[in-house]
This record gives C-alpha cells, structure tokens and sequence, in this order.
C-alpha cells in the first residue's frame, strides 16, 4: 500500500500547547500533543495515501486524552457536494478529551477539482460486487479498511429535493434525499454475542439536536431508512454503497448525513457540523468544537522551483521569467486554506491537479492555484520572447519574479490547430470551417484572469455542469457543433467569445469562420 505520515503546525487557536516530533529514514513523521497535567494526552497523524497522484488521499486520525469510541467522518465521496467535505474539514484540526476520530475530508478529490458527481465511476458504488479497476477503486480499498476499524462511520452528502416519509410533491417526497439521516436499516445485528443497535432511535436522538438549529419547518430533518436489504426497498442502488458495506460487512452503525442541495453554502456546512457533533454526544466522543469560518479562498504565494533550481517565492499576481524548455515545479502553496489545494499550469500537465509536478514549459503561461473546485489565485510564467529553446537540462539559474504588469486591456491567448495566436479585444479571428479552437487564456493587468468568465456562445464545454466558463477545451467549427442559433447572423458562420467580470461584459472576440 502507497503511503506516507506526517504533519504540519498546529494550526492557531488549536488546544496542544507542546509538540514532540519524530522522524524516520522510512518518512514517517508522527506528531504527539500534551496536554497539561496529563502528559502524553492525544496524538494526531495525518497519512497520505497515494501521494503525488491524481487520486492523492488525506486521512486525519485524532486519538483522544482518553479511551472511547471511533467516528470516522468522509466527506467529499461525490465532487458536486461541498457542503459535507468543508464540514469534515473543521474536526482534522480537533483537540479530544475522550474518544476518536478519524477525518477523510476528500475521498474523491479529482472530482472535487472538477465539481462533478464522478469521473470514472459513482465512487459510492463500488464498496460491493464492483471489480473495475481504477483510482476510485483504490481509494475505497483503504476506506474499506478505515471503516472496519471504526465504531460508527458518518458519509456526509448533499441531497437532491427534500425526503419526505410521505409524498407531498415531486420535490419532496419518499425518493428524495435532503435533509435526512439515512440509515440501511433501522436495526443494526453486529453478531458474535453484541446486542442489536437501534440506528433509528441512534438517528432520532441526533435529529433532535439537529433541529433545535432549524427555524424553518420544512427544512427540519428526518430519519430515512433505506431498508436497502429489503425486496421492496426504494434504493437498491444503495447495496453497493459505503454506507451498505459498513452495516453488513464491517457490522457497524452507518449513516449518511444528507443536507438540501438547494440550500446556501455556510447552512449545508452548519447542518453537517451539528450532525457530526450529534452523533460525537451520542458516542460519548468529548471534542473541542470549532468555530465556523468560510472565508473566500486566496491564495497567498507558491514556492516554484526551475531545472531544480533553489526554490523562490512568487506572490499572487506576480510573473516568473523563464526560458523556452525549461523545467518547471511548484512545490506548494500558501493561502488562507490549508487542505485541498491544487494547481493547474494551463496548457500543460494534467487535467486534475500539477502541485509537485516537473513540467517542461515552451511556452508563456500561467498557474492558477484552486481551493477544492474554487479558483484563489494565480502566477505567471513568462518565457523569454525572441530566443532559441534552450537545452531542456540547462541546470539551476538564477530567477527573476516581477510583478503583475498593468495592461491596459484584456488580450486573448488563442490556439488554433495547435497555432497559438494573441487577439485583441473586440478583434475578429479567421479561422476556417473545421479548425479546432482552444482559448488557452486571457491576459489581463492586475486583476486576476480567474476571476473572468470567458464563454464562447454556442459552446458547451462542460455538459454536466454548464458554467459558462470555456477555457481549455477542444472547439471544433465544423457543423454540427456549434449551436448555430448563437452566431450572430444566425447561418453559423460568425460566432463570439464573451468575457465578463463579476456578471458584466468586459470584451468579446469575434470568431469568423471561413467557408
């Protein structure tokens, strides 16, 4: 198995007040809290499974000052659900009187890049009867492991509609999900000689206490058994599921803890934080409870290396001369947000996440770093104008960092047939029928290009979840791919790239395409 310990700073406002660190030839670095009077009270690990892949892997372990019961918390099972992995977030950092947990905050970070549900397979159905080999499958074999060392495992999601036990109307109704704890049976037999577990009257007592915190009537939770097991059950599905594992294999109590898609953000995260500390009450698992803080994620600056150079600082915003081949790594970042970070070195790389990647970079670029799915920030490489590509392994140099540069306008970085092209805004590009056109970019002053919109109308680059934002892809202009009724003269022979800040338009580039 692929993974390595270690562990950062006490974050501030953490309750360890002293920290002994220990270090291995092997890479392993413990870290052990004291607490005052008690000597060696609790102790903190956090394992990287999988490190440097796409499928990288974060588990949190937070062991009590005394012996209790285990919680494990995953969030983040599905990419498109940010309200359960920010929630898991708060309790990596804890400090524990009594009892354990272990904390998962992103099982399936690739599709939390990418805001999706999936990007293989529901990684939620493969804990049962599923052989497909692939990263999501590697991952829910060491959450399997983690489950069945555990006391009680929580799956924290959100929700489509609201579940009702009774059907009201299509949004909230028997299938639905949001605002429930559900369980894949109401009585739970561990075997070998334990008495059976009551899950329904576990959840019931959680739901009460999630509750008092619901103003509003209609989005108090319910408890939602599956009865997964059961011929007639509404969710079959739900036979593959974490959740459906923990109970029949691991004979622990399970539950997922489904907040309202279509509530704001900071609520979903409060209903998944009042349910964990429900359910840690119930355990009798004594916490230091965080507060809740969702700031807007920004980046500070990244540590970057070139040809193995020694490392330099480059703040936001600011520009890295290099040269054409050169050899590029970002070694990390630093933002007001400590775990899931990832950076994309646009053009280059891969399509989830470039952090710790050595990069060959021909051409002037820029790295956006993200939180989760959330853009913080960028830098920028900038490849000297006018020289030869130098030889690939020149060896470590000397790095210069600038900063921003203040244009006046916003400029295109287009790529048509692998031709890179720099338009002017509110310009027109020819390009003939059947060309493939990627907008790499757009250049801009001190603004940061994330935080554009940049739409080619009549083109859909992301199908699962139309954001209007079309950097990067592929766009063929032949016919048939392009929504015609989006050209302007509507025969689909001129279409336009439109780029908006905070909603308002700020430039466009007309695409003629040629007979």
């Amino acid at each position: 198995m692929e993974f390595k310990i270690l562990k950062r700073q006490i974050k501030r406002g953490a309750r360890p007040i002293h920290g002994l660190w220990v270090h291995s030839c092997a890479a392993v670095i413990l870290f052990f809290t004291l607490l005052p009077g008690l000597g060696l009270a609790g102790q903190r690990t956090h394992t990287v499974y999988f490190e440097g892949q796409e499928n990288e892997l974060h588990v949190y372990r937070v062991i009590g000052a005394r012996k209790g019961k285990t919680l494990l918390i995953i969030g983040g099972i599905q990419g498109d659900e940010p309200g359960g992995f920010l929630a898991a977030d708060f309790y990596a950092d804890f400090a524990l009187e009594t009892g354990n947990l272990i904390v998962v905050p992103r099982a399936n970070f690739p599709s939390i890049l990418k805001n999706e549900r999936q990007i293989n397979q529901d990684m939620n159905r493969k804990f049962m009867d599923d052989h497909t080999a692939n990263y999501e499958a590697k991952v829910v074999n060491v959450l399997k492991g983690l489950i069945c060392e555990s006391d009680c495992f929580l799956n924290l999601h959100e929700g489509s509609g609201i579940f009702s036990p009774t059907w009201e109307d299509k949004d909230r109704n028997p299938k639905k999900y949001g605002q429930s704890l559900i369980a894949d049976d109401a009585l739970l037999n561990p075997g070998d000689g334990k008495k059976p577990v009551n899950l329904e009257i576990m959840a019931q007592k959680v739901i009460e206490k999630i509750n008092m915190n619901i103003n509003n009537e209609s989005y108090l939770f319910h408890f939602n058994n599956h009865r997964t097991s059961h011929p007639d059950s509404l969710h079959k599905e739900q036979r593959r599921s974490a959740t459906y594992y923990a109970h029949n294999v691991c004979k622990i109590p399970a539950f997922g803890v489904e907040s309202a898609k279509s509530l704001p953000l900071e609520q979903k995260v409060r209903q998944h934080i009042y349910a964990i500390n429900g359910f840690m009450e119930v355990l009798g698992i004594i916490p230091e409870t965080p507060g809740i803080d969702l700031k807007k994620p920004e980046m500070q600056y990244m540590i970057i290396s070139v040809n193995d150079s020694i490392p330099v600082v480059v703040a936001k915003m600011q520009h890295l001369k290099i040269q054409q081949g050169d050899r590029v790594l970002v070694h990390d970042i630093v933002a007001n947000y400590e775990r899931g970070l990832s950076v994309d070195v646009l053009g280059v790389g891969n399509e989830f996440n470039d952090l710790k990647k050595k990069l060959k970079i021909v051409e002037s670029t820029r790295i956006e770093a993200k939180k989760d799915s959330y853009a913080c920030g960028s830098v920028f490489l900038d490849v000297a104008e006018g020289e030869a590509a130098s030889v690939p392994d020149r060896g470590p140099v000397k790095l210069a960092v600038e900063e921003s540069r203040k244009e006046k306008t916003i400029l295109y970085k287009l790529k048509i047939n692998g031709e890179t092209i720099i338009a002017d805004n509110y310009s027109h590009v020819a390009v003939n029928y059947g060309d493939k056109l990627v907008i790499e970019d757009i250049i801009t002053g001190q603004i940061d290009p994330s935080e554009y919109v940049v739409n080619f109308k009549g083109f859909v680059g992301n199908k699962s979840k139309n954001n209007g934002e079309d950097r990067g892809y592929v766009i063929d202009t032949a016919a048939g791919v392009l929504m015609q009724g989006y050209s302007l003269e509507k025969q689909g022979r001129r279409y336009h790239i439109l780029t908006t800040f905070k909603g308002k338009e700020v430039g466009r580039v007309y695409i003629d395409i040629q007979s």
